[in-house]
This record gives structure tokens, sequence and C-alpha cells, in this order.
């Protein structure tokens, strides 16, 4: 069902009488859960549960969902964990709001459920202060590798995108791989990063599998993830995958643009590729598979592609290897022409 209002009614999110039609629907499906397509607040989630007599969730307790089902690496089960426990620690009333009934009397302070939210919001509280320091010490273990990627001058490429846009596939067939794809939203929550040579240049670059982006990100979910999406912010070139079948791709530039610029990645050089050029239909087809694009003002390099069935991919392979020379050249220029030596003339 969808509604459209003004502004969201602060009890119910929903006007009640909206809410009516849901709960009569509801009984007639026999449903047994109510998912909403935004974000409640712990106070509507309460309110639309006692109204429906019906679970409800929300968008972010969705994604968690998925990406619990997901993660895969240590690392990846971490930041899942702490998402998911910051977004309960804001919703322990709602949990335990069944024990109000059994409070009585005019005066009563509190309730029955008063000490065990107070003992459950203490331990939330523990388990994220232990989650966060464990990342820390996996985020320094990053930083590490990245260090020792840099002493080799590595050229560090990171794949982003929209979720199921092809980013794992693209993957697969550029490093020779098996990382998991599959049609599915958040088929990769843990960056997987492989060696790929480029025989033009005779030098190995590194390229990077991060994990999708999706429209209105909830924040907590963009800081759990992190440490993740700090791949794509020490990466020399973007390779910006878009799923050029979708009806809503050009939404989707923007949405991963909005992402990027949230985690300090705006600035870095990127080269949009539209995938899954063998799902549109002839009238759709572009009239070269290489030309520029305006992104926000900035003519940037564009080529199309099928990841799977392997069309343009040496396109790309030609357009990283003019990167990764256009980088080499500005590498000499820097040493030939030290900033002392500007600010010494």
């Amino acid at each position: 069902m969808t509604c459209k209002r003004r502004a969201p009614d602060a009890a119910l999110f929903i006007g009640s009488g909206k809410a009516d039609e849901i709960k009569e629907l509801a009984h007639q499906l026999g449903v047994q859960e109510i998912l909403f397509d935004q974000n409640l607040s712990p106070a509507q989630q309460r309110n639309l549960e006692r109204h429906l007599e019906l679970p409800v969730n929300d968008r972010t307790l969705l994604i968690l969902q998925i990406f619990s089902q997901r993660a895969r690496s240590h690392e990846g089960k971490l930041q899942v964990e702490l998402a998911r426990l910051q977004y309960l620690s804001t919703r322990l009333v709602r949990r335990w709001s069944h024990l109000e009934r059994q409070s009585g009397g005019i005066g009563m302070r509190g309730g029955p459920g008063e000490t065990q939210i107070e003992l459950d919001r203490r331990m939330i509280g523990d388990n994220i202060k232990r989650i966060k320091e464990r990342l820390v010490k996996v985020k320094r273990q990053r930083q590490t590798q990245r260090r020792q990627r840099d002493r080799r001058d590595a050229f560090n490429i990171s794949l982003v995108g929209y979720t199921n846009a092809g980013k794992s596939t693209l993957f697969n067939a550029l490093v020779k791989a098996r990382a998991y794809a599959a049609d599915q939203l958040f088929a990769t929550l843990d960056t997987t990063t492989r060696q790929l040579y480029l025989g033009e240049v005779g030098r190995m670059v590194s390229l990077s599998d991060t994990v999708g982006f999706i429209r209105d990100l909830p924040h907590g979910l963009v800081d759990a993830f992190q440490a993740t999406l700090q791949e794509a912010v020490d990466a020399d070139l973007l390779l910006h995958v878009v799923d050029f079948s979708s009806p809503d791709h050009v939404e989707q530039i923007a949405q991963v643009q909005r992402v990027l610029a949230e985690i300090g990645a705006s600035e870095i050089p990127q080269i949009l590729i539209f995938n899954k050029l063998d799902a549109v239909s002839d009238d759709g087809q572009p009239v070269a598979l290489q030309d520029m694009y305006d992104l926000e003002g900035i003519q940037t390099p564009r080529v199309f592609i099928s990841a799977q069935k392997g069309l343009g991919l040496s396109l790309i392979r030609q357009m990283l290897v003019d990167h990764v020379q256009s980088a080499k050249l500005l590498n000499l220029a820097d040493d030939n022409f030290p900033l002392s030596h500007e600010a010494g003339a």
C-alpha cells in the first residue's frame, strides 16, 4: 500500500484512517508482519504495533537483516552487529511494552519492565563499546595493508556503485576471481582485493570489490561500514558501476555520488561503467560504446559493457592503462619539481 501525505504523522507516521485500512487488509490476508519502506521512530513503531496489533518493522531493520545474512568475514560480521545494536538501543521500550499492562496504581513510577530495560541498555552499551574497539584494530590492520601496497607503488582501484549493479561480476571478469556474485541486493558485504596485471604498462594494480550503496542508506549503516568503505576513500581511481538496464539508473548514480561525498571520496577520479548492456532493448542501445558523461558538472569517461557476457572489457582495460600512465607521468613531474624547490623559487 502507498500513502501520500504532506508530512509524516508524528504518532503513526501514516494517518489513522490509512492505519485502519492496513489493519483490515492485514486481517483479511492473515499477514504476520508489516514492513514500512521508510525509517520509523521508536515511538511511531510502538504506536503502530499497538494500533495494528501486529509486529511492525521499518526499512533500516530490513536492510540490517539482509546484511546479517550476507556478511561472511570477521570484519563484516562485526560491522553488521554494531549497526544492529545501535538500532536496538533506541527501541528497548518497544521490546518491553508488554510489561506495561502489569503496572497499576495512580502515582506508581515506572513498571516491572523498567529494571530490565536498564539492564538491557547497559548490556547493549557494553557490547557496542567492545565491537568498536575490535573494529579499531581491524581498521589498523587495513591501514597497514594499504601502507604496504603504497610502498610497492601500487595503483589502487575500487569498484563502487548501487547494489546489484554487477560489481562482483565485473570484478570476477577482470581478475579471473570467484567472488560471490548473484542477482540480489547486497550480495557483497566484504571487501575483496586482487591484483590485476596490465601488460601494456608492465605493472600490477590493486582492484577492490566493495559493498553496494542504496537510496536513503541510514547514517548508522554508513558509520558502521566506514572501515569497509575506506577502500574507496583511499583509491586512486573509482570504477562506478551502473545498472544500465534499470529505469532508475540516473537516480542511482546520484545516490552513489551522495554516499561518496559523505565518506570523503567525491574528489577521486571516476570512470562510469554502464553495465548489463545485454539486458537493454534495441531502441535503448547507445550510439557509441565509449563517450563522456556530465557527472555533476564534470566531464567523466563513460563506457557501456556487459560484464556477464564479457562485452566491452577490453575498453575498460585500455582506460585503466591510460589512467595508470597518466598517474605515472604526474609522479615523475612531482619528483622533478618538488614542492621545496617551488617554495624557494
